[in-house]
């Protein structure tokens, strides 16, 4: 062999052998990051010992836990219509109040209540079998994220009222409809203006990632499969309590035949402020999370429209939301509190 043909020789296998590896860089690049194998310790906590992230130097993310609250009746954001026995049958019994529930739970687009006072517990609560109630009270919520109250959603508030009232013979005083059309206006003027949520976009910046992927450096944050595909959620400290943060992404791409193989580019934070406790403090946590997972899956925050946000954007953030708090305190609906929650919904 001539040391031309040599020479030819040798270029050709190194090209051949560039070509080669640019393929492989380039199919190990387009391939979905995957979640890592368990060890057998890992999985003795992956569930029970997620990462306690410190958004400051000096208080931990995640709060002592407390006890549910329940959702009642409240002047504040319902008209209530108090109801009177009649003098004869002072008494009804929690079975007969329910045969005398209407079919459904709503006037409108607005979440309607009957509550029973306990004359064992003596509170107020939703009629329950087996008990006795010497009154009831009626309410319909002035305003939710579907708009305020109005004259149509009243006079079906009123309709159903009376037909319970009429069912356990009492007699139903209801609040004067132009008022409580007025105050369902202005409640849902302030909540309008202060309806707050925010979200968070992580991109990847290199290699698109799978969705096991995705779940196993969240739960390692801990966050835990939420009840649709594609999403996963941070519980809040107490039980039964809203979320305080949710993860989302393509849920298409969680219901493939091969999720292995599904390539994801993004994924959101989303925090629904108002439905959560300010002692959660959730946005530092959302800022701490995203943090974290941008350096372990190499991805950039970014907002919504794909811009990067700076530290100082952040701040001035958490500095509006402290303002929102205190609103929504002076106004008697604190944030992840029961009438916030019903609210905001």
């Amino acid at each position: 062999m001539s040391s031309l043909q040599m020479g030819l020789a040798i270029t050709g296998g190194l090209v051949l052998a560039a070509v080669v590896a640019h393929s492989a860089w380039t199919a190990r690049r387009n391939t979905p990051r995957q979640a890592k194998p368990l060890q057998p310790s890992d999985a003795q906590h992956a569930q029970t010992d997620p990462v306690l992230l410190e958004v400051d130097a000096d208080t931990p993310a995640f709060q002592l836990p407390r006890p549910p609250v329940r959702p009642a009746m409240d002047a504040l954001i319902d008209v209530i219509a108090p109801m009177a026995l009649d003098a004869t049958a002072p008494v009804v019994s929690g079975d007969a109040a329910l045969a005398a529930m209407p079919a459904t739970r709503r006037a409108g687009n607005k979440p309607f209540a009957v509550e029973g006072y306990n004359l064992h517990s003596m509170v107020w609560e939703t009629p329950a079998p087996g008990q006795r109630y010497g009154g009831f009270q009626a309410g319909v919520q002035l305003a939710n994220r579907s708009g305020p109250l109005n004259d149509i959603e009243y006079s079906e508030f009123v309709i159903k009222t009376q037909a319970f009232a009429d069912a356990i013979n009492a007699s139903p005083d209801f609040p004067d409809m132009l008022e409580e059309v007025a105050r369902a206006r202005e409640l849902d003027q302030f909540a309008s203006v202060h309806d707050a949520q925010l979200g968070l976009t992580l991109r990847a910046r290199s290699a698109s990632w799978s969705p096991g992927y995705i779940h196993q450096h969240a739960a390692h944050l801990g966050f835990v499969a939420g009840a649709m595909p594609g999403r996963m959620v941070l519980p809040a400290a107490g039980e039964g309590l809203p979320p305080v943060l949710v993860l989302g992404f393509d849920s298409q791409a969680a219901l493939a035949e091969d999720p292995a193989q599904s390539a994801i580019r993004e994924l959101s934070l989303h925090l629904d402020v108002a439905q959560v406790d300010r002692a959660e403090r959730s946005f530092e946590r959302m800022r701490a999370i995203a943090d974290a997972l941008a350096q372990a899956m190499e991805g950039t925050v970014t907002d919504d429209k794909g811009q990067p946000l700076a530290a100082h954007t952040m701040d001035l953030i958490a500095a509006d939301l402290q303002v929102l708090y205190d609103t929504l305190e002076r106004r008697g609906i604190p944030a992840g509190s029961p009438v916030a929650r019903r609210l905001f919904s």
